[in-house]
């Protein structure tokens, strides 16, 4: 017969106990203990067919394994580490009945192995066959009675079917091996409970106390549990006693002011809510999870932000271990759209952990939505050291230079992000990076540069409009390349076929080219769709009709270009003076100079 390769992944080889040696010696072992009921030469088959079934086994031949198997039954059928194995390939198989049987026969034959009878529970309790499961951890539990794990399970079970009196009986034989625990003693309680057994229920928390004087934490449970089954008074003195010893014990503040607040006691529960949240030797963990809780009570009542803003005050008024709390803070500022309130406790988190990333940002967004360059600069400047891999601290930095025309300073600032891209970057922020660096280096006539730049940008994207339109300007301007630049513009103005600038540039590329007609069909294109308030277009336009022999028409578009300022736009840059004066000198001269 056939069998799926896998079934080594599910043959614990545990079920056959280590080495060839110590497989041998079980097969043996009904020898070394009783009179061994196989002839000599029985034996010696026994052992060649169990090894090497094993042997197989290991080479993943398990067809043949089996088979070998099945010769050791033929000559021992009570052999348990064999019927063990046989049994792990009935219920691979499906077989389970058979595998199964098998597992119990395996059981029997060899009473003492933990192992077999771990596996037959475990197979029970795979089946939820609960009763069976436990017959036989309890039958473990009698001839192991040094191991907890049959009682954990024995535990675990009873709790499952709602035996609490065996429960209970299960709890104590492991506390008897392995000592009392806060654990096993919340467990006998909760089933003392079911038990409806309340003196028992409170005198076991009371054996924990006793068990551990010392231990404030065991207390506290024992004052809690009082709470929460409406003792309150007993509960009350628990806590009283325990911070009369240890006054800035943090989980029984916490535990008395659950009291007063079950009891209706608000007064005191808001005094003894601002003593934790001010108290430093309470943790920031605790203090958040109260502070959660209160916003999440607030959302559902009144609403009312002021009482928790003025509990989030009152925290930090104190020392911050950390910058949790203020992040809190500002998260829920943010959320009831308090932004200019949420800027100091910002900057208060970052003054605590300067590489926090998601106040770093938030900051920087209110300071580009205020267009405060120098907000923009004092936030993102760090950002470069505590933040080192976050592109976008150092696009919104070059930009901000740049725009103050601070072009060394921007520069410097983006050939530092271009350093930071690699195969994980986004294509298209690592495409505009190289892109804006390019414009950056153009600026300083650094042309070679520039051009570099450009084409690594196109690598990224080479659907980069921005990139495409810039350079195939500024080649046209140059007059070189001006087919690749004709190339690059029109995907621009494909793209964004009533963008004013891209048909601009592609209308230029034409003139340069000489190709007149075909320029002045995108520079109209270009002036009507608001080309006719940029003093470039509009000049570009008055070159193109003089080339065309409309002079008049020309010299009429270069007069209304000089009275209009692209300064004044915001973002825009003023033109070069020489520009300038070109410009009066077609006006002077009317005529058009190259």
């Amino acid at each position: 017969m056939k069998y799926i390769y896998l079934l080594i992944l599910i043959l614990p080889l545990l079920s056959s106990c280590g080495t060839l040696n110590q497989r041998k010696q079980r097969a043996n072992k009904v020898s070394s203990e009783l009179k061994d009921p196989l002839t000599y030469e029985q034996r010696r088959k026994f052992d060649y067919y169990f090894l090497e079934a094993v042997r197989m086994k290991q080479k993943g031949e398990y067809d043949a394994a089996f088979q070998l198997y099945t010769h050791c039954l033929d000559i021992y059928p009570q052999s348990a580490a064999v019927l063990y194995e046989i049994s792990q390939f009935y219920m691979f198989l499906g077989q389970e009945a058979k595998g199964e049987e098998a597992l119990k026969q395996a059981s029997r034959s060899d009473d003492t192995n933990f192992w077999y009878k771990q596996t037959l529970a475990s197979y029970y309790q795979s089946k939820q066959n609960w009763l069976k499961a436990i017959s036989v951890y309890e039958d473990m539990a009698q001839i192991f009675p040094s191991r907890l794990e049959p009682l954990l399970s024995l535990a675990d079970l009873y709790n499952r079917t709602k035996s609490y009196d065996s429960l209970v009986s299960t709890l104590d034989r492991i506390e008897e091996l392995d000592g009392k625990s806060e654990q096993i003693s919340m467990e006998k309680f909760r089933a003392y409970l079911q038990l409806d057994n309340m003196d028992k229920a409170f005198m076991e928390i009371q054996s924990l106390v006793d068990e551990y004087p010392y231990d404030m934490r065991y207390r506290t449970v024992l004052g809690d549990v009082y709470l929460s089954n409406g003792r309150n008074e007993e509960a009350l003195k628990v806590y009283q006693d325990i911070l009369k010893e240890e006054p800035d014990y943090a989980p029984a503040m916490v535990s008395l002011a659950s009291y007063y607040q079950k009891t209706g006691q608000d007064s005191l529960y808001n005094i003894q809510l601002d003593s934790i949240l001010v108290n430093e030797n309470v943790d920031t963990k605790l203090k958040l999870d109260f502070m959660r809780q209160l916003i999440v009570k607030s959302e559902q009542t009144d609403k009312d932000s002021t009482k928790i803003i003025s509990l989030f005050e009152t925290i930090l008024t104190g020392k911050q271990p950390n910058a949790d709390v203020p992040m809190l803070y500002a998260q829920y500022l943010i959320t009831k759209k308090m932004e200019k309130e949420s800027v100091p406790v910002l900057n208060k988190v970052l003054e605590l952990d300067p590489e926090n990333k998601p106040a770093r940002l938030q900051l920087l967004s209110y300071a580009i939505a205020d267009n405060n360059l120098d907000e923009v600069i004092r936030v993102a400047t760090p950002a470069l050291v505590y933040n080192p891999d976050a592109m976008e601290f150092y696009y919104y930095l070059g930009l901000a230079h740049y725009q103050k025309d601070q072009t060394e300073k921007a520069l410097e600032v983006f050939k530092k992000g271009v350093q930071q891209i690699n195969e994980k970057s986004d294509k298209n922020i690592a495409s505009d990076f190289y892109s804006i660096l390019g414009d950056l280096y153009h600026s300083r006539e650094m042309k070679a540069e520039a051009y570099a730049a450009y084409d690594s940008s196109l690598v990224y994207n080479p659907n980069n409009i921005n990139t495409l339109n810039n350079y195939a300007y500024y080649l046209s301007v140059e007059r070189t390349n001006l087919d690749k630049a004709e190339e690059m513009s029109f995907l621009t103005v494909k793209a964004e076929p009533e963008n004013s600038t891209y048909l601009d540039t592609y209308a230029w590329i034409l003139f340069e080219k000489g190709k007149f007609t075909e320029a002045r069909i995108y520079i109209e294109q270009a002036m009507k769709n608001g080309g006719d308030s940029s003093q470039v277009i509009v000049e570009h336009c008055g070159d193109i009709y003089f080339k065309l022999g409309e002079k008049g028409k020309a010299l009429e578009l270069w007069k209304k270009a000089l009275t209009i300022d692209d300064s004044k736009e915001e973002g825009a840059t003023p033109r070069p003076e020489k520009e300038i004066k070109r410009l009066k000198q077609k006006i002077a001269l009317r005529k058009y100079i190259e």
